[in-house]
């Protein structure tokens, strides 16, 4: 089912996708980014490797797409210089940031996870590290609807417990269905 882009404003709705920036779980990444190419969406991920290059190479290759790849691209520490492998070739839209924080200080205000939470209408996390565990923190406190698309909760050490977790493939998008599905979204979230 294709959502319409008619209850956000005539925009597309933006998903972000999750996960380890080293290891692609491509089975599950490259089936979430086909299925969400053929929803009208523009899709939003980290900008690098692991999931974020898997997810995103689905998505761009899939024909007759309407959404683009977005990449929130962190820089180094030490310069304004994106970080090494920043952003992957699949990434159309790149957003360069000051921000260099990531994985364990994901949450702090030098991590460009809150915007990638903040410019997300909803969160799908596949696997991954202390980095996606910010990130679905960051999503549960900025009230964004979130879901998990795991084969157990142990593929992130540390989920926060209120992060609906799923093994179903189906059941992940019949919740992405209902949230793109909702009229305007971004405002609902807010509340």
């Amino acid at each position: 089912m294709k959502i319409a882009s008619k209850n956000f404003r005539d925009r597309l709705p933006i998903v972000g996708v999750m996960g380890s920036g080293t290891s692609s779980h491509e089975d599950r990444a490259s089936r979430l980014g086909r299925w969400l190419a053929r929803q009208g969406v523009h899709l939003l991920t980290g900008g690098g490797g692991g999931v974020m290059t898997s997810v995103s190479k689905a998505f761009y290759e899939t024909p007759n797409r309407q959404g683009s790849v977005i990449g929130i691209i962190p820089c180094q520490e030490d310069s304004m210089h994106p970080k090494p492998g920043y952003p992957n070739k699949w990434v159309e839209i790149p957003i360069y940031t000051h921000l260099p924080l990531s994985g364990t200080r994901g949450t702090e205000l030098g991590s460009r996870n809150h915007i990638n939470i903040l410019s997300s209408d909803l969160i799908i996390a596949l696997p991954g590290g202390p980095g996606t565990v910010s990130e679905l923190e960051l999503a549960w406190q900025y009230q964004r609807p979130v879901i998990a698309y795991l084969n157990s909760p142990d593929e992130i050490a540390g989920i926060p417990g209120q992060i609906p977790v799923h093994i179903d493939f189906g059941e992940v998008c019949k919740f992405v269905e209902s949230i793109l599905s909702k009229p305007d979204v971004k405002n609902e979230s807010h509340e």
